[in-house]
């Protein structure tokens, strides 16, 4: 029917790819094991988009344009779905261990690198992936209420708190309790709370049914709350929050000195006789012989990359400085709560930035010490 253009049923297309995504498994030991099919397409499309790059110029420069068209659009897709997925995490690590492999096999063998430059490039390698790994991680997940397990029936705190429906925002003043029904529950339902002092804001989470602390969200991809939530990071499939923020810095630090050591090695040797940042740009040997047409390719496409990791490593740096999460700086914008600074590169919200010094020790400091742990929690 679908060949023929004629109409499918509602959710066909949607329970053939489930079907098919089911089926990818692959032979083991135990029994056959089920592969994440979003893993597939990185191991494929990287290679062969690189190889046929590299047989001509204006290969290279449709391929090398039209990548991150794609991501783009994968990503757009994703988010809008709201759903979680390995594919930018897969395109991560298999990019790094691919562009190692063609450095070691087209790059290294023409004599022009030496071991320490290798080993150099190998530690920078091999702490990224450490710093990757801690980013991995807990962010600070805050733990699920035991009453959260099933639909609560009584207890619910009322409509003084109100759970924001996205689950991003939901800071009220606790009062008089008010007659509306709360979140589609009928008149009545929620218990009001004599002992909170008025004026005491608190911001609940009508997903995971608790109380946050300052500065944690909840995360609608992970579907949990994490502490000080920065984002929700695709690259590494994981939020980004109080306890793994310091090595996603560190992480994403070390992918850019390694990234820009080996790509300086790579023109070094490929276009010999000019700086890095004009053999960038004009290489007339580039294309000489397949070796360092693929070597120029792979040189492009980790520019790209790196360009866009500097990008976000930049913004990270300048929201630490000021002491604003993405999450807060997100918010601040819709709300029109923030100012725009360094031409909008930074949303100052002024709650809690206290100047650069401050700011950076208050961001080494984050996981020095256990989180307390609320009333609630002990309850």
């Amino acid at each position: 029917r679908w060949l023929t253009c004629k109409s499918l049923p509602p959710g066909a297309l949607e329970r053939i790819a489930g079907t098919v995504a089911d089926r990818v498994r692959v032979p083991w030991f135990a029994g056959a094991v089920k592969i994440n099919v979003s893993l597939v397409p990185p191991l494929v499309l990287l290679p062969v988009s690189l190889h046929v790059a590299a047989l001509h110029f204006l290969l290279g420069l449709v391929i090398l344009t039209s990548l991150p068209v794609v991501v783009l659009w994968y990503y757009y897709l994703t988010h809008r779905r709201k759903e979680r997925t390995l594919f930018f995490l897969s395109l991560g690590l298999f990019s790094l261990g691919y562009m190692y492999y063609v450095f070691l096999r087209e790059v290294v063998p023409r004599g022009h690198i030496g071991f320490a430059q290798v080993a150099a490039l190998t530690c920078g390698l091999v702490l990224m992936l450490a710093a990757l790994s801690r980013a991995k991680t807990d962010p600070g997940y805050l733990p699920i209420p035991a009453s959260s397990e099933k639909p609560p029936q009584r207890g619910v705190p009322n409509s003084s708190v109100r759970g924001s429906s996205n689950g991003l925002h939901g800071v009220a003043t606790s009062g008089a309790a008010s007659g509306r029904a709360v979140n589609g529950e009928p008149k009545g339902y929620f218990r009001v709370s004599a002992e909170e002092p008025e004026g005491v804001k608190k911001d609940w989470c009508a997903k995971c049914q608790l109380v946050r602390p300052a500065r944690a969200g909840h995360c609608r991809l992970c579907g949990r709350c994490v502490r000080r939530l920065d984002h929700h990071c695709v690259w590494i499939n994981s939020c980004v929050g109080e306890q793994n923020h310091q090595a996603f810095i560190l992480a994403l630090s070390f992918f850019m000195l390694t990234s820009v050591y080996g790509i300086t090695l790579t023109l070094h040797t490929v276009c010999r006789g000019r700086t890095p940042f004009v053999a960038l740009f004009y290489c007339p040997g580039a294309y000489s012989d397949y070796s360092s047409a693929l070597s120029f390719t792979c040189v492009w496409y980790c520019a790209i990359v790196t360009a866009g990791m500097g990008y976000i490593l930049l913004i990270q740096l300048l929201n630490i400085s000021y002491n604003v999460t993405e999450r807060e700086a997100r918010l601040a914008l819709r709300d029109n709560t923030g100012r725009r600074l360094l031409g909008g590169l930074v949303i100052d919200t002024g709650q809690y930035n206290r100047g650069f010094l401050c700011n950076w020790g208050h961001f080494l400091s984050l996981g020095s010490s256990p989180p307390q742990r609320s009333a609630e929690d002990i309850v």
